[in-house]
């Protein structure tokens, strides 16, 4: 794990954007300070690798702010995305000593962390701490299982729309908003990233981003401003719809 870049950051859990939706989103006041006990908040800057595939893990936790990436390297060298952890997405798996993925900060990042092996005593004897971290972890199964879906059988601007989707939903649900009306979010990755996430060229991703500017579906402010008008049309355009759709 790369560590000199980093840095402590304070704050306070009450001031906490995440914690509706975080691992200790159902902890009473008791079990509150006992992870107070054993955490601590560090941040990263954008481009900055938290953790290195294999190695040792000392800490599990949750993205509180910014946006990284699940990498993993094949023999030859050859790298691909394999997921993305939003704020509110759990680090570390409980039980495991070592990394299997590269974890790499595609904004700037700060990470609420807890000592692994105080966090996994808490986790056997808090029930609480244990039925949120199944609830996440079947979350991410349901949305890993979605996601095979989205790269293996939709098209291009089908792609695009799904990522588009998680991304707002995710965003209106941290800031505790529906998604009735106008969403408007910032669009975490590079045209670059997206192309990489997604199985697509560089050129198609540009290409279908254009088109859906073009046909209303969402408006852009320079590169990153995103407005969707209608979320119900966007689920529609990524062969989802209102009832069921991605998983966030």
């Amino acid at each position: 794990m790369l560590k000199e870049k980093a840095s402590l950051v304070p704050q306070q859990c009450g001031d906490c954007p995440i914690r509706h939706r975080a691992v200790c989103a159902r902890c009473e006041s008791d079990e509150l300070e006992l992870l107070d006990q054993i955490k601590y908040y560090r941040s990263y800057e954008s481009g900055q690798t938290l953790i290195w595939s294999g190695d040792p893990m000392d800490f599990v936790g949750s993205v509180v702010s910014g946006i990284a990436t699940l990498t993993q390297t094949m023999e030859d060298g050859r790298t691909q995305m394999v997921g993305l952890l939003l704020p509110s997405d759990f680090v570390g798996r409980p039980g495991r000593d070592s990394a299997a993925y590269d974890v790499v900060a595609v904004t700037d990042i700060v990470m609420c962390c807890f000592r692994k092996k105080p966090f996994e005593e808490i986790l056997a004897r808090t029930p609480h701490i244990a039925q949120r971290l199944l609830e996440m972890t079947l979350d991410e199964l349901d949305a890993a299982r979605e996601w095979m879906l989205v790269l293996g059988r939709k098209t291009a601007r089908e792609k695009i729309a799904s990522l588009m989707a998680i991304i707002a939903r995710r965003d209106a649900t941290l800031n505790m908003n529906g998604t009735r009306g106008p969403l408007v979010f910032d669009l975490p990755l590079t045209r670059e990233a997206m192309a990489d996430y997604l199985g697509l060229t560089l050129e198609t991703v540009s290409r279908q981003v254009s088109a859906l500017k073009k046909d209303g579906v969402i408006e852009l402010e320079g590169k990153r401003r995103v407005t969707i008008p209608d979320f119900n049309r966007l689920l529609e355009e990524a062969g989802d719809d209102s009832d069921g759709g991605m998983l966030v």
